[in-house]
């Protein structure tokens, strides 16, 4: 189901072509985009000043006046850039400055730590195949942040959208490579901090999804106990399709209050 999920994930995206190449340290990432389309994009894009309007529901909705989100910054940037050319980096104007408030935070408390944002909504919302959510600006996907030998990892984020066919186990070990695992401490601080940020622009999390046998390791991190007294509800049961694609990212759906 995992693989099925992911395939179309891809050729949901064919139609455009771009790389991304990354550069591995123990702690950092620098990110290089090839090719000036990217900047072109979010130039031709970044032009809209009415407020933002989230009709609907984040699985059955549309995005009005909606923001495209930065392809990178300091300390992040969108996972995929043939993601972002076929227009689905957008969010409310609400979640954007959430999320550009996320890290500036993180980039204090965590200096030269890098972060991916996966996907968005579309231009102007409206299903965003083959999500089931991510209608109405107000989701996005996040990619776990990972541990190699007990230090930061980038090595595996540079695969696009090849990223959601990613395996771990039930303790955060890549299937492929055990000494690579999910950073939970990191994972949950980021949670915390987006709820933070979205409380100043009026808004809070709604809904956390993450493959539901992750939880019990993130809840044992030490910003993993402060998130699960937070009242932020992350998720109890999944079907198994949509809980086996939620080991390599998690998923958030704000709502404004």
């Amino acid at each position: 189901m995992k693989i099925l999920f992911a395939t179309l994930m891809i050729c949901s995206l064919v139609s455009c072509t771009a790389q991304i190449k990354t550069e591995d340290s123990e702690t950092t990432q620098k990110v290089e985009v090839s090719l000036s389309e990217v900047d072109e994009h979010f130039h031709l894009h970044d032009t809209v000043h009415a407020s933002s309007e989230s009709i609907g529901s984040v699985s059955n909705g549309s995005l009005k006046n909606g923001r495209i989100v930065p392809f990178s910054g300091k300390n992040f940037h969108y996972f995929d850039t043939m993601s972002y050319l076929a227009n689905r980096g957008f969010t409310h104007e609400k979640v954007l400055k959430t999320l550009l408030e996320t890290y500036e935070v993180l980039d204090s408390l965590l200096p030269g730590r890098h972060f991916c944002i996966m996907e968005c909504s579309h231009q102007h919302g409206g299903k965003l195949y083959p999500h089931r959510t991510h209608q109405n600006g107000l989701s996005v996907d996040f990619m776990m942040p990972k541990l190699k030998d007990s230090k930061p990892y980038y090595g595996l984020d540079n695969l696009g959208a090849q990223h959601y066919m990613l395996t771990f186990d039930q303790n955060g070990k890549y299937s492929k490579d055990p000494s690579i695992e999910l950073d939970f401490n990191t994972i949950a601080l980021h949670i915390l901090e987006l709820q933070s940020a979205a409380k100043q622009h009026g808004m809070s999390i709604e809904k956390v999804i993450i493959n539901t046998g992750l939880k019990d390791e993130l809840f044992s991190s030490e910003h993993g106990k402060i998130l699960k007294q937070s009242g932020i509800y992350v998720v109890r049961n999944l079907s198994p399709l949509i809980n086996s694609v939620h080991d390599d990212h998690f998923h958030i759906d704000f709502k404004l209050n």
